[in-house]
């Protein structure tokens, strides 16, 4: 590995409870007195929404609310956005919600700053040059998974090609975000569990991702730690403060580490959510054993540091262990099946995988064949042979 490597450190960031009184404020200081607040129907409709609304319009700056993304987000809905966004005279952005809402909010911010398609400013594509420049973003996670508050990406669906793009752009960074875990309070123990497992998967592909980042590498230790000790019991227990900002925590760092890499686990995921819309934290869960198994060849001391790191026991495979009793734990299906997946599918999912951009920073080079056979074991629930 040659020792070498761009590193980002993310934004500003409000952590604990009760910091979302503070918001308004800081937008106020930017010099922002318009803004539009991009969320989803079901964060709009929560007690606490009402509240951060009425915050902004006793501190003088007048808001319009966007609420209409679906839960992945989908190209029209950001085209919906940035019209709402014209339309109020907005000068910045306050995304607030899991990752639809963030994604979603981030991505009308990049709309209202350039005419060019969406697409152009698909990862794997030269970064274009804006129009202007794009307008102040402030992220308000409810959810504790995608970590896109801390991200230069966004992920948006295309339906008429059923496939998601992943958006990129530096100025897209959230110019400050607040961690409140009171914000999380209401949320139900499946969507909990499946955004825990979210921000798992980001700390643990970035952890074993074969590039030289020390930074990122002990930011997922440390996040894969926090989900280890405090996931469940914000499961079953969902107004324990300590659990719900540790896992607030451990989603901001998971997205931090991944900047460094992804791999098999997302570019699995990907294709399955835009055709199955399967929740993307859900799929990482099904999947993540799996890819482990198939990965081990390449990450099998990497891993065996991390579990000692964790308090696990019999290196490797006492992680995969873990694993599996942790998605147990959260009633998390073992099988692809239980996702609606087809086997009649699996051939353009294994395709649509390989050129995920993803792909290449997976630890074992995978192909089309390798993507498939990732697959079948997903739906069989054997990871039987998958090392070879």
């Amino acid at each position: 590995m040659e020792l070498r490597g761009n590193w980002r450190i993310p934004t500003e960031i409000l952590a604990g409870a009760g910091r979302i009184a503070e918001l308004p404020g800081r937008v106020r200081d930017a010099g922002l007195s318009r803004v539009l607040i991009v969320t989803d129907p079901g964060v709009a409709g929560l007690p606490f929404f009402a509240g951060i609304v009425e915050s902004f319009e006793k501190a003088g700056i007048a808001t319009a609310v966007f609420k209409d993304v679906h839960p992945d987000p989908l190209a029209e809905d950001v085209a919906a956005g940035a019209a709402a966004y014209k339309a109020h005279g907005a000068q910045g952005v306050v995304a607030i919600g899991g990752g639809s809402g963030l994604d979603c909010g981030k991505s009308v911010a990049l709309a209202v700053s350039t005419s060019r398609p969406l697409w152009d400013f698909e990862i794997t594509l030269p970064t274009p040059a804006l129009d202007s420049p794009i307008p102040p973003i402030f992220a308000v996670p409810t959810t504790a998974g995608t970590g896109s508050e801390v991200g230069r990406a966004s992920v948006v669906i295309d339906p008429a090609k059923r496939r998601k793009y992943i958006l990129l752009h530096a100025q897209m960074l959230p110019r400050l975000v607040v961690l409140d875990p009171e914000l999380t309070y209401g949320l139900p123990p499946f969507i909990t569990a499946w955004t825990g497992m979210d921000a798992l998967a980001h700390s643990l592909e970035a952890f074993y991702g074969p590039f030289y980042h020390p930074i990122a590498d002990g930011i997922a230790v440390e996040g894969m730690r926090l989900v280890k000790e405090n996931l469940i019991t914000a499961v079953n227990e969902p107004r324990n403060t300590e659990a719900r900002m540790n896992m607030l925590a451990a989603a901001s760092m998971g997205a931090t580490a991944f900047q460094k890499a992804l791999g098999a686990i997302h570019s699995l995921s990907h294709p399955i959510g835009a055709r199955f819309h399967a929740h993307h934290g859900l799929t990482n869960a099904v999947l993540m054993p799996y890819v482990l198994a198939f990965n081990r060849p390449c990450i099998e001391p990497k891993i065996g540091y991390a579990a000692q790191a964790l308090g696990i026991e019999n290196g490797f495979d006492g992680f995969l262990n873990w694993v599996l009793e942790l998605r147990d734990a959260l009633n998390i299906p073992h099988t692809l099946e239980a996702l609606k997946v087809t086997p009649d599918a699996l051939e353009d999912l294994a395709a649509e995988a390989v050129a995920d951009p993803n792909t290449p920073d997976n630890p074992r080079k995978a192909d089309k064949a390798d993507m498939l056979r990732i697959l079948q074991a997903a739906m069989a629930g054997t990871m039987a042979g998958l090392s070879d």
